[in-house]
């Protein structure tokens, strides 16, 4: 009875037993995978993080997790490309239970009251497989101008499913959370607030 039941097994693994590992990951830094058209961020593999300075002692960083939005890609005037990211506040996720509570309230973010950040692009410069991003970031109902720097990471079809083009990039910046009406804690936690956007965008 072993002896028939190890035989079964045996033949059931032998066609993953047989299967090419693949050689890579299917995403690469090859821009000229990305063709023109409106695309979709993809909330599962996006983030917001934001680092401030904490008492002079140390850096800290906090996420808003499932961001969503859109980026319109015009390769023939990579100019008219357009890119909008909206921040759902009550997703914003620390390492500390309570700090998250207290973030949204009206000490800082007030999530009840603005639920949702966003900033819009009014310039795209492209530089190689980098962006230099201008447009508005709008937090509790506070907008200010703002440049993000972008930097290319990959492109390619996925793997699993309908196997759509999918594309990424992480764009970097820093404003004063002043600007924005959030002034609790300074200057013991900083007023400058670097960001990074790592945004995953997928076709329709």
């Amino acid at each position: 009875m072993r002896i028939a039941l190890v035989a079964v097994l045996a033949l059931a693994a032998a066609p993953l037993l047989a299967q090419t590992p693949p050689a890579g990951p299917p995403g690469a830094p090859d821009a000229t995978r990305v063709v023109s058209g409106t695309y979709q961020l993809d909330p599962r593999h996006s983030q917001v993080l934001f680092t401030v300075n904490h008492l002079g002692f140390t850096e800290y960083t906090g996420q808003f997790t499932a961001p969503t939005g859109t980026l319109v890609v015009d390769t023939a005037n990579p100019g008219n490309s357009k890119v909008d990211v909206t921040i759902p506040i009550e997703k914003v996720l620390t390492t500390v239970v309570g700090l998250d509570t207290h973030l949204k309230t009206p000490d800082f973010f007030d999530a009840a009251k603005f639920p949702t950040a966003k900033f819009v692009s009014t310039k795209v410069t492209i530089n190689g497989t980098s962006a230099t991003i201008a447009g508005d970031l709008t937090l509790k109902d506070v907008t200010k101008p703002v440049v993000l720097t972008a930097r290319f990471i990959g492109a390619g079809n996925a793997t699993q499913g309908a196997k759509k083009l999918n594309f990424g990039f992480a764009a970097t910046t820093s404003v004063k959370r002043s600007d924005f009406g959030i002034n609790y804690g300074i200057p013991g936690v900083s007023d400058k607030v670097d960001l990074t956007i790592n945004a995953g965008f997928v076709a329709p």
